[in-house]
């Protein structure tokens, strides 16, 4: 009985999860969100401000109205003024930036 549970407990803990889903006890973490918008501003270091634009339906008159966000995100990729880039989130870096740049997905035209 004790063989069974210790072959059950080494293949419990012996499974891996994909690569950056798991946390450092082995749990799986959340899924993070992710969002694609154009930098509007790269004055600061290794921070940038991404616009984010959605479209929403409007409850009274059901037209699409467009909604947008802006989100402080950093930037270790150099992303430049009119990027579009994909963001997602992470821990709180500081008082107002909670997500990062993990790719540059358009470059901007010169």
């Amino acid at each position: 009985m004790a063989e069974e549970n210790q072959e059950i407990s080494d293949t419990v803990s012996t499974e891996s999860a994909p690569e950056g889903t798991a946390d450092t006890n082995g749990n799986k973490r959340a899924h993070r969100s992710q969002k694609v918008g154009a930098v509007v501003s790269d004055k600061m270091q290794k921070t940038v401000v991404v616009r984010v634009d959605r479209l929403v339906r409007h409850t009274k008159y059901r037209r699409y109205v467009r909604r947008t966000s802006k989100f402080m995100a950093h930037d270790e990729l150099g992303a430049t003024v009119g990027d579009k880039v994909r963001i997602v989130e992470t821990r709180p870096m500081s008082a107002k930036k909670r997500w990062r740049v993990i790719e540059i997905v358009q470059k901007a035209a010169k």
